[in-house]
């Protein structure tokens, strides 16, 4: 039976009244501090350990060794539990590396001491100096020689046994949800490793990390709607990037022949659980390699990283089992909708057949679209979402790939290959184009195709061109989805929970 309107916001307003209540009864012991000469937020307790390494130290040692260890902790961070037994108190510590329980008694600190200590609420930091012991339950804890305050909260946590759900809330107050959500700082932690993971393999194989620019006078590199924004100096408008590839093949043709950049990219669309308008991508680009050698590559580089971060080959994605095993499937373009949308060969370029079976799908076709388009658009409907096992899509149509270079045996296709996983694709590669009066045409191609969502198409970069003029050598290049990747590992359904700050409305 649903509540009605009226008593749900009832129990919303009793909650906030609630909060109100224990925030002033915090604001009160603030005050009290300070006029009691204590100073809520000091900055002179020296931490020693932090709990992850007091764990690792001291966890195989039995009761009776820690008994003949003196040494002394200083340990801090913020209390998330607090138990009261009359002249003792268990408390849980956590700090950025774990938890570690802490026994205050009465007799080890001194009574004004624990009179004040117990005057802290849960939320708060404190500082904690002492010795390891096991209790009776096994537990490793510290026994309290000191207790110190290190920074009052003023607001409380969420209800402990309920945590923080609200999804809303979650993201718009990731601290709140690092704080008390496990889950969450798992996440990220793991998000950490494997960005670090990745620019280790890239480095060992003799690839040079770079930063292009963010501020872009030219949006290239993709079809993408930019962020505009003007520079007040030089008097003219500028684009945040929604790509750094022009920039990345231009150290190509200076010489730099293995680079690649892990950052930041913009795009000014809409807002789902796939997209966000910034998100994090790497790419790279090897001289004399061509996608074929990418595809090798990358599979070598995400399995190596998912054994390390995973420890298995096998994960789990929204309920289906994802193998990562080497060799992934290799299927062209065309042979994935003859699969697996029982196209015709014979119909495969042909745009009225494509352009029907689309209105037979519910795809809005224009009057524009070439077949190459027509065939994306039909493969993102009714192929991507089938591809759970890691597969390489390979051999696009040359007019959906501007950059790309034209295979020797069929000058129609392109030698670019897309990787998907889990339904959505992840990695998007291919050889170089490094012809400049062929990439001339196919931006002047590309520029009379404009659309409203094409803006960066309407723009023809010369100085991208006067620098292939001046030769780049043959070249294969690849970029890849961070965020993407992550929702795979993790095994999440959108991906904010993958980025510590996601775009969200402003709050009224």
């Amino acid at each position: 039976m649903a509540f009605p309107l009226i008593i749900i916001a009832g129990f919303e307003r009793q909650a906030m009244e609630e909060k109100t209540f224990l925030m002033e009864q915090r604001i009160a012991k603030y005050r009290e501090l300070v006029n009691n000469g204590i100073n809520p937020y000091p900055n002179d307790f020296r931490v020693r350990q932090r709990v992850h390494d007091v764990i690792q130290r001291f966890e195989s040692k039995s009761p009776e060794e820690l008994e003949h260890i003196n040494d002394e902790l200083a340990v801090a961070g913020r209390m998330m539990q607090f138990r009261h037994f009359g002249k003792a108190t268990f408390i849980h510590v956590q700090d950025g590396t774990g938890r570690i329980q802490a026994y205050v008694r009465r007799d080890q600190i001194g009574e004004k001491a624990y009179q004040q200590f117990q005057r802290l609420d849960v939320g708060d930091f404190v500082g904690i100096r002492g010795k390891i012991f096991r209790t009776r339950t096994e537990e490793l804890t510290v026994l309290a020689r000191e207790v110190r305050l290190l920074a009052k909260s003023l607001r409380p946590l969420p209800e402990k046994w309920h945590g923080l759900k609200d999804i809303e809330t979650r993201y718009r107050q990731r601290y709140l949800d690092l704080i008390v959500n496990p889950r969450t700082r798992e996440i990220f932690q793991l998000r950490s490793r494997v960005v670090r993971l990745i620019r280790q393999f890239l480095d060992a194989r003799g690839f040079l990390e770079v930063e292009t620019p963010m501020m872009q006078l030219i949006p290239g590199g993709a079809v993408a709607r930019p962020f505009k924004t003007y520079h007040n100096a030089l008097d003219q408008p500028m684009y945040l990037r929604i790509a750094p590839e022009l920039y990345l093949k231009r150290l190509l043709v200076g010489g730099l022949d293995r680079v690649y950049e892990l950052n930041r990219t913009f795009r000014n669309e809409g807002i789902s659980t796939e997209h966000n308008p910034e998100f994090t991508m790497l790419e790279f680009y090897q001289a004399y390699a061509t996608y074929d050698d990418l595809m090798d590559l990358t599979e070598e580089m995400l399995t190596h990283v998912i054994q390390e971060v995973i420890g298995t080959l096998t994960t789990s994605h929204q309920g289906h089992r994802i193998d990562w095993s080497r060799p992934w499937r290799r299927m062209s373009l065309h042979q994935a909708l003859i699969e697996y949308d029982s196209i015709p060969p014979e119909k495969i370029r042909d745009p009225d057949h494509l352009k029907k079976r689309a209105e037979e799908l519910g795809i809005e076709t224009r009057p524009e679209w070439t077949s190459g388009k027509l065939m994306t658009e039909l493969f993102d409907t009714v192929v991507e979402p089938k591809l759970l096992q890691p597969t390489f899509i390979v051999d696009y149509p040359v007019d959906v790939s501007p950059l790309s270079r034209k295979k020797d045996t069929d000058p129609g296709l392109v030698d670019r290959f897309e990787l998907f996983v889990g339904g959505r694709e992840i990695a998007n590669a291919f050889s170089e184009l490094n012809d400049p009066l062929d990439q001339r045409d196919r931006f002047e191609w590309q520029a009379r195709q404009k659309t409203e969502m094409e803006e960066a198409g309407q723009i023809i970069d010369e100085d991208y061109l006067r620098a292939l003029e001046y030769g780049m050598p043959p070249s294969a290049g690849e970029g890849i989805g961070i965020d993407r990747l992550l929702m795979l590992l993790v095994d999440v359904s959108s991906i904010r929970e993958v980025i510590l700050f996601p775009q969200l409305r402003s709050e009224k």
